[in-house]
């Protein structure tokens, strides 16, 4: 890459990863579990009219035995796994109280266990759960099904139990197999442990096997992460998940174990991520965009290719957009113009679902100008272009009007060879795809009117 050193530092800077536009720390506690409920009931009334369309639903597991000091996810560290039963108890209850609203039976075709970690919870939990599920919901046939595994809990037969219960996607936690960074962030295991569990996953036909990867953490370098790059190529999952490392121990307690002196320096977190995407691509994955690669057959870079790409509070996705039903502690949702998240601790969690309330504690109803710049900064993220006509005509706005001092804050960007302006579109170049973010954050005027930006991972 050739790009100006006054530009690169003026991208070394905090900003979204945009699962959402607004993002996440715009939720306020205005929105309740009243405004969710009033959100359900439009759903549900507008079924009745002109049909809705399938539903996402996430559920977040957040127990784990061990802390992982990178880990910026809400969890629970205990090795009481009894713990889980309680939790099980409570999500079938909140679950619950979504049927009475919305009925029963409603379609899902994108279903995903995140947390935490899912597999904490036994086989039998599991199963349990997923009845529940489909007791309550019709989950249609070619549904993705999905599950984060922590490789240290799983074994050949714990996959199989879990294509049993109808899981056809898997998600294996690597983020590096260097030992030494291992044991800086309190994650050691080993390349072997994780190779047998992608072969098995394979043998046992599941549609899609991810693998996630995190660069910019402590004790690595150039030279180790490739190493790492080199092993995952070996494994050659269906896709592979490669985010940076965001430290910000103000707010996540576990990263103030981590010794910040440690941390790669911009310049090396930059060339850890162009040698991975070169690396990637010369083992013949697809670049989906920012934090995503899959192999050429895979879904979701038929997606890419089709102009199909979607994004969520999980990364790309191949769902369209679609209303998010979130279940559990600090689970965040999408229901029509609205996000909500639900309480981020147990114990303010369960006392809402137990008097009957959805655990909801903050959110956000869309304004006009919300949805306009959320097509925007998704095409943006998704496509790397968006196209003037297409927004005008869903928006009633006219582009170099209603964004000319976004696209006069774009030039540093056309200078080097970011993006390109043509007449009727905004195009990110191949380069630009190291700096989407940058790219998209121009049009967040949320983010514009608020400087204070540490909260979240630098872009580079």
């Amino acid at each position: 890459m050739d790009i100006p050193e006054t530009l690169l530092r003026r991208l070394d800077v905090p900003g979204p990863r945009y699962t959402s536009y607004p993002t996440a720390d715009r939720f306020v506690e205005a929105f309740g579990p009243a405004e969710y409920a009033q959100a359900l009931r439009q759903r549900a009334d507008g079924a009745v009219v002109g049909g809705a369309p399938p539903l996402s639903i996430y559920v977040h597991i957040p127990f784990c035995e061990q802390v992982c000091y990178y880990c910026a996810c809400n969890k629970v560290i205990t090795k009481h796994h009894e713990r889980g039963r309680e939790y099980l108890d409570v999500l079938a209850r909140e679950i619950q109280l979504h049927v009475d609203l919305i009925g029963r039976g409603k379609s899902v075709s994108q279903l995903h266990f995140g947390g935490g970690s899912p597999t904490f919870l036994s086989d039998e939990e599991l199963g349990w759960l997923m009845d529940v599920l489909r007791r309550d919901f019709k989950i249609v046939p070619g549904a993705e099904i999905s599950i984060e595994v922590d490789p240290r809990t799983a074994s050949p037969l714990r996959l199989s139990r879990l294509a049993e219960m109808g899981f056809n996607r898997i998600s294996f936690g690597v983020q590096d197999f260097d030992h030494d960074v291992q044991v800086a962030v309190h994650r050691i295991q080993s390349f072997e442990s994780v190779r047998d569990l992608v072969q098995a996953a394979r043998e046992l036909n599941y549609e899609s096997i991810n693998a996630d990867l995190i660069y910019g953490l402590p004790r690595q370098t150039p030279e180790s992460f490739a190493r790492t790059i080199a092993q995952v190529t070996e494994l050659r999952p269906d896709r592979i998940a490669l985010y940076a490392y965001a430290h910000l121990p103000a707010r996540f307690k576990p990263q103030r174990r981590i010794d910040a002196a440690e941390l790669p320096p911009p310049e090396h977190r930059i060339r850890m991520l162009g040698d991975a995407i070169a690396g990637f691509i010369g083992h013949g994955y697809t670049y989906i965009g920012m934090d995503h690669f899959a192999l050429p057959g895979d879904a979701l870079a038929a997606a890419k290719r089709q102009g199909r790409l979607h994004r969520n509070f999980q990364g790309y996705s191949t769902q369209p957009d679609c209303d998010l039903i979130a279940l559990g502690v600090s689970a965040i949702g999408r229901m029509g113009a609205t996000y909500s998240q639900n309480a981020k601790t147990l114990p303010e969690y369960y006392d809402a679902v137990r008097r009957g309330d959805f655990p909801v504690v903050r959110g956000l109803a869309l304004t006009r100008d919300d949805l306009v710049r959320r097509a925007v900064i998704m095409a943006i993220m998704c496509q790397g272009r968006v196209e003037f006509e297409s927004i005008e005509l869903a928006h009633l706005i006219k582009m170099r009007e209603y964004f000319a001092s976004e696209l006069a804050a774009l030039q540093p960007m056309v200078e080097g060879g970011l993006v390109q302006i043509t007449d009727d579109a905004i195009q990110v170049t191949a380069t630009g795809w190291f700096f989407v973010r940058g790219v998209a954050m121009t049009f967040d005027k949320h983010l514009q009117a608020d400087k204070v930006r540490e909260r979240f991972s630098r872009i580079i």
